[in-house]
């Protein structure tokens, strides 16, 4: 009929405990979604930032590859022909110059 006192001490237990374990699952969940969102955000400036770095090392590819132009064009006897008449006015013996007057 009425139940014990004992019985009434072992479900009050029973629900605290119940209460306790429940309450520590809704604050795991409460910081793993927390922490969900902030890797999510981490992953998105991340991909930014990869997209950003793949744009240099293009640019940088492409750098490399005018370089590489640029040495084999340095090498060839027109760059020489071209500096020797720019920079040290050298002419061919059969060139005629002319200079504006002053």
């Amino acid at each position: 009929m009425g139940r014990t006192l004992r019985e009434q001490k072992r479900r009050s237990q029973n629900r605290f405990a119940m209460m306790s374990i429940s309450t520590v699952v809704l604050m795991l969940l409460v910081v793993i979604s927390f922490k969900s969102i902030e890797l999510h955000a981490k992953n998105d400036d991340y991909a930014a930032r990869e997209e950003v770095l793949m744009k240099q090392i293009e640019e940088e590819q492409e750098r490399t590859e005018e370089i590489a132009e640029y040495r084999k064009y340095v090498k060839t006897k027109k760059y020489v022909e071209e500096v020797a008449k720019d920079k040290l006015g050298l002419v061919y013996s059969d060139e005629v110059i002319f200079k504006p007057e002053e």
